[in-house]
């Protein structure tokens, strides 16, 4: 497989398509031959929600039933529709730097789910607020602040993906525990990169990836007061196995359009 994807911040408007462009090739393992080409766009938006519901899944308290939204663009609904597949969902609480932008977040996510967002007037009122922190934007505004999160809080760190952008303070991470869904990635450009360059915590405070925990080779939650961390940057293989999958239902069900690339 190999995935190409960009950010085209103008894209919805100047040209009425995502600003996160992708398209994903699959290829035969065995021969080399290029068997699928399909558009990446959604299939990163999916998969990338259902890495932080699978977080919250792991690391929520079990009776989290608030989310709060910082940034409320398509990523942010991407996590809304994946969590809540897994828990029932009573409010929202969304804040973003563009009033247009969260307003309508609010109308599409009370028509699509009945979830009752409350437009916060600020980070601090919106991340005060949380059982769930969710952090989908581009990494280059101001922080939530470490004395803003209540104790239990889980927070799904998403829109920190290379050096230079940040969402969190890292004091955050002083005393959560931290897992990761790459600690290769996450420690080099990732929201965890931050406390690590300030000497906050070490690597060996990580405590450990996603896929420790839903093997059950490292703990999950240990205490309803602790602050849980996911930091997400995003890993090929997931691009790869959801990919996969569409394409073995593709063929199954015959959707799709089939075209001989190779003369017989």
């Amino acid at each position: 497989m190999k995935a190409s994807s960009g950010g085209f911040i103008d894209n919805p408007t100047a040209h009425g398509v995502p600003n996160g462009m992708a398209t994903i090739l699959l290829f035969d393992a065995r021969s080399g031959a290029l068997i699928c080409i399909m558009d990446g766009s959604l299939i990163l938006g999916l998969r990338t929600g259902a890495a932080g519901a699978v977080s919250v899944m792991a690391l929520a308290r079990k009776n989290a039933r608030r989310i709060t939204s910082i940034g409320t663009g398509n990523q942010a609904r991407m996590q809304i529709r994946a969590i809540n597949e897994i828990m029932k969902i009573e409010e929202i609480h969304a804040w973003d730097s563009n009033p247009d932008t969260v307003s309508k977040y609010k109308t599409d996510i009370e028509s699509e789910f009945g979830i009752p967002v409350i437009m916060a007037n600020s980070k601090k009122e919106a991340v005060e607020q949380a059982d769930i922190l969710i952090t989908t934007t581009r990494g280059k505004g101001s922080l939530v602040e470490a004395d803003w999160v209540r104790p239990g809080t889980h927070i799904v760190a998403i829109g920190t993906d290379q050096r230079g952008k940040q969402e969190l303070d890292p004091e955050i991470f002083r005393n959560a525990k931290v897992v990761v869904d790459s600690i290769a990635q996450c420690s080099e450009k990732g929201e965890t990169w931050h406390p690590l360059d300030r000497h906050i915590i070490t690597r060996d405070g990580i405590h450990g990836e996603i896929g420790e925990i839903l093997l059950g080779t490292k703990a999950g939650r240990d205490r309803d007061d602790e602050v849980t961390i996911f930091d997400s940057t995003g890993m090929a293989i997931q691009d790869n196995t959801t990919a996969s999958k569409i394409y073995s239902n593709a063929k199954e069900k015959s959707v799709g359009t089939f075209f001989e690339f190779f003369e017989s």
